[in-house]
């Protein structure tokens, strides 16, 4: 008996991209998140961004709380992964703001 997953159905097209829009389509409460706060700048120029993990939201929610934190900062940002990256050194500021709307935040990274 084969455990095998199909990945590819050219009546449905690429099945793992499916797979991972449903596994994430729920979001928990703040209360029960613990949300962990990088400061990152390989890659980007030795500009810094901060970067929000640890996220369990629907892609509507994550939207939403990268738009109000993109807000309250005077920043861009965008969507990568599943996390939220926001320019600058914004750790402090956006600790806080999550903390109001009820997360549970660690600072990491240096």
């Amino acid at each position: 008996m084969s455990t095998k997953k199909i990945v590819w159905s050219s009546e449905h097209g690429d099945l793992r991209k499916k797979n991972q829009n449903t596994a994430s389509a729920k979001s928990l409460p703040p209360q029960q998140q613990t949300i962990y706060l990088h400061r990152e700048s390989s890659g980007r120029g030795g500009k810094a961004v901060t970067l929000v993990k640890n996220l369990v939201l629907s892609a509507d929610d994550l939207k939403s709380l990268a738009k109000k934190l993109k807000q309250e900062c005077g920043t861009g940002g965008t969507i990568k992964d599943g996390m939220i990256e926001i320019q600058g050194e914004q750790r402090e500021k956006m600790a806080d703001i999550l903390r109001k709307l009820g997360y549970k935040v660690k600072i990491a990274g240096g």
